[in-house]
């Protein structure tokens, strides 16, 4: 076990190394996915799964089939 002055070299190099790979660790799947999606579904606030127009549409065409299509959708092709 070290002790005195080993003992707080030890924890000083221990800190930084930890702020350091804390710091590494910026890139983050789940957060860089969720920014991606876009497209929030008006009638079930849905979310996850529309990166793009299409397939919003789709969704939207076929979870909603009796709601009006949202604007945003009207020229986008299926």
């Amino acid at each position: 076990m070290a002790r005195g002055h080993q003992k707080v070299q030890s924890q000083q190099k221990n800190a930084k190394k930890q702020a350091e790979m804390k710091k590494s660790k910026g890139h983050d799947q789940k957060t860089a996915a969720k920014a991606a999606l876009v497209f929030t579904c008006a009638v079930c606030r849905l979310q996850s799964q529309m990166p793009d127009p299409k397939t919003f549409k789709q969704h939207f065409e076929s979870k909603h089939p009796k709601s009006p299509l949202p604007p945003e959708l009207e020229g986008v092709e299926a």
